[in-house]
């Protein structure tokens, strides 16, 4: 077990007030810009897909527009799918590969399901390139009603004001090595608890949703993202990021449990996609080309049991 006190901000044993968020503020740097590599690729698309202005988020003046793109004429009868990328905001291949998608595959589903996709949930994450938001709270353990999070909040009136049920969700993520030099030892000072170092999986994985499992979603996602880019094994103890490996290259939680984004629609097939972008056995297009990959099969499966 790992001391907090090796981190910069906070007093070990004690969660953070006010005075460390603004520090912790105060080391965010803008590495990219929302406005100059996500909007005007969603505003092309928007000549095939409905754009959707879903909400908007203020911090300290800097404000951001939430874009969805939604299939054309949605028709009632057919089913609904919701693809999410970017809800942390650093996961790069989450927002290139959701609109990596639309671009050169969703076309393909044209007629045979309604598609709504949300490419970047947390743009202040992502120009930070950053896993939590401006008030260094995670989006992504923020799926509830009444969330502290502006960018939750707004996916979940998103989804609520859809016609008709969904019956899927992929939500598109990485692991990445910052995670464990970053992310995850600030959420330990954050919280004022002590970091216990895990290992950093090599590979694309899921996380399926331990309270509605859909085993055969999760396999035929794996398949076809094992022709793109290689799956990551359990560690030593059989585990991935602490969680038991439950079939090959994929985890079990509680989605609702723990107010993940893969929750928001209740769907019967969700899941949770982790891209390893940092691994030397692979590039940014092909963390992107998974991505992609994962979303097709997800949709060809659930199509077909619909």
């Amino acid at each position: 077990m790992t001391d907090t006190a090796f981190y910069p901000i906070g007093t070990p044993g004690q969660p953070w007030g006010e005075a460390e968020r603004d520090a912790w503020r105060a080391r965010q740097i803008r590495f990219r810009r929302y406005d100059e590599d996500v909007v005007p690729r969603i505003e092309a698309l928007a000549q095939r897909y409905e754009r959707i202005a879903y909400g908007a988020l203020d911090y300290a003046g800097e404000r951001y527009t939430l874009f969805a793109l939604r299939s054309l004429a949605c028709d009632p009868a057919l089913p609904t799918a919701l693809v999410t990328g970017g809800v942390h905001g650093y996961e790069t291949s989450g927002v290139m590969g959701a609109l990596e998608f639309l671009e050169k595959r969703g076309g393909d589903y044209a007629g045979k399901v309604n598609l709504l996709v949300a490419p970047c949930v947390s743009p202040w994450g992502y120009e930070r390139i950053n896993r939590w938001n401006y008030d260094a709270v995670d989006p992504n353990r923020s799926f509830r009603a009444g969330s502290e999070a502006g960018e939750a909040a707004a996916l979940i009136d998103l989804v609520a004001a859809q016609p008709g049920p969904f019956l899927l969700h992929i939500d598109l993520h990485e692991t990445t090595d910052s995670d464990e030099g970053e992310f995850r030892p600030a959420l330990a000072a954050r919280d004022g608890k002590a970091y216990e170092p895990d290992v950093v999986p090599d590979g694309f994985y899921l996380v399926d949703d331990a309270e509605n499992p859909q085993p055969m979603f999760q396999q035929a996602i794996i398949a076809a993202v094992a022709k793109v880019t290689h799956i990551a094994p359990p560690d030593g103890n059989g585990d991935i990021i602490g969680s038991p490996v439950v079939a090959h290259g994929v985890i079990e939680y509680p989605q609702a449990r723990y107010a993940m984004c893969a929750s928001v629609t209740g769907a019967r097939f969700t899941t949770t996609t982790e891209v390893y972008p940092d691994s030397p056995r692979t590039t940014p297009e092909e963390c992107n080309a998974a991505q992609v990959a994962a979303v097709c099969a997800a949709l060809d499966h659930a199509l077909a049991q619909a």
